[in-house]
């Protein structure tokens, strides 16, 4: 028995015209996007043009200030560590990000304090949000930079990234968003255009792993003065050297474009699916992490009866697929960051699972994971 895919927020699955997409340009249209002298090259060109403009118009940005990277990872370290040497000359070595990012966000900034950074990590409260007013009240002068994500990637808790965005308005730090959790599914909040910095992942919309794009606004007519981390080549403005995956980037282009035409039937569906699983789960002992008013509607981070989350999971493993943490720590077996950071304990922490789906997930059989469960408790 094969168990139905929960983990969309550690990766999604192909959207089928995405698919088809990314097939042409691996067996008809491999040009390379930096050849000159040919029709190949010609065709590329104007691909990755074109994607430029899908994943702009996401966003409402402009295609030249898209950069296309390898995924939110690389998009993060270069929006935070390319910052670096500006700031340091600058005399601005502040930066202010949340105790709940993720390690994509964290791990550069740790990299940034030895080399002289003072990073501020604002705390959540127990709704898996962080106050804006806590964000507002740790900027100083010498502050370089803000991080914040939009969407929790472990609970699924949207951000207020809005309201942090206003409330940046009279002060000059730059402000970057991980968006890889939210960009394409929740669309009117990246399109402030105080965000100056949004890193992107494609495999979280749809579209094949290996490819994200970092979204750097201009204020006025100065881009964030970001320096590269690799140079050898002088592709995407100089920011991001090695020759494009045209594929790979016109998927992406394909699944922002998707995503802004499909919203509704997405949304439609993913609360179906939440609905179906929250009527199950009322006759269990059940506690939920963060305000369920702020959850993206595709996501449900939740305890049972203090079943371990590890138990669980061997326990669902041919009904469904779940995790209980960020994919990319989920070996380590530590307690989640994040949890504890909302206020819970370690227990509590390790009790908690995260099941995540799309628009194209199948239907659930959630009534035989409820009795499964029923038997742990």
């Amino acid at each position: 028995m094969t168990p139905v895919y929960l983990d969309c927020n550690a990766t999604t699955p192909l959207e089928p015209e995405v698919l088809e997409e990314t097939v042409r340009f691996f067996t008809e249209e491999y040009g390379n996007e930096g050849s000159r002298t040919h029709s190949f090259g010609a065709r590329a060109k104007q691909s990755v043009q074109t994607a430029r403009d899908q994943v702009a118009s996401l966003v409402s940005a402009k295609r030249d200030e898209v950069i296309f990277t390898s995924g939110a990872t690389e998009s993060n370290n270069l929006a935070l560590c390319g910052l670096k040497q500006y700031g340091l000359k600058e005399g601005k070595t502040h930066l202010v990000t949340t105790a709940i990012e993720h390690k994509a966000v964290l791990e550069p900034l740790q990299s940034l304090e030895k080399e002289g950074f003072e990073v501020e990590y604002v705390s959540p409260n127990s709704s898996g949000q962080v106050e804006p007013e806590a964000i507002a009240n740790a900027l100083r002068p010498e502050t370089l930079l803000v991080s914040a994500m939009q969407v929790n990637n472990e609970t699924g808790i949207r951000q207020p990234i809005t309201e942090i965005a206003e409330l940046l308005k009279g002060h000059p730090a730059f402000f970057h968003t991980d968006a890889a959790q939210g960009f394409g599914k929740e669309i009117e909040t990246l399109r402030s255009p105080r965000i100056d910095l949004i890193s992107i992942s494609g495999h979280k919309i749809f579209a094949p792993k290996g490819i994200g794009a970092l979204v750097m606004r201009r204020r006025g007519y100065k881009r964030p003065p970001l320096e590269p981390l690799m140079v050898g080549g002088g592709q995407e403005r100089g920011l991001r050297p090695g020759t494009l995956p045209v594929g790979l980037i016109a998927a992406l282009g394909k699944a922002s474009e998707i995503a802004v035409r499909d919203h509704d039937t997405r949304l439609a569906r993913c609360r179906e699916i939440r609905k179906e699983a929250l009527t199950a789960f009322s006759e269990l002992d059940c506690k939920f992490s963060g305000d369920q008013n702020q959850s993206m509607d595709h996501v449900l981070n939740l305890s049972f009866g203090g079943i371990d989350s590890e138990a669980l999971m061997v326990a669902l493993k041919d009904l469904i697929a779940i995790s209980n943490g960020s994919a990319c720590t989920s070996s380590s077996y530590t307690p989640s960051h994040v949890l504890e950071a909302m206020g819970m304990t370690e227990e509590e922490a390790n009790c908690c699972v995260r099941l995540s789906w799309s628009h194209l997930t199948p239907d659930v059989n959630w009534m035989a994971v409820r009795d499964r469960i029923k038997k742990l408790m």
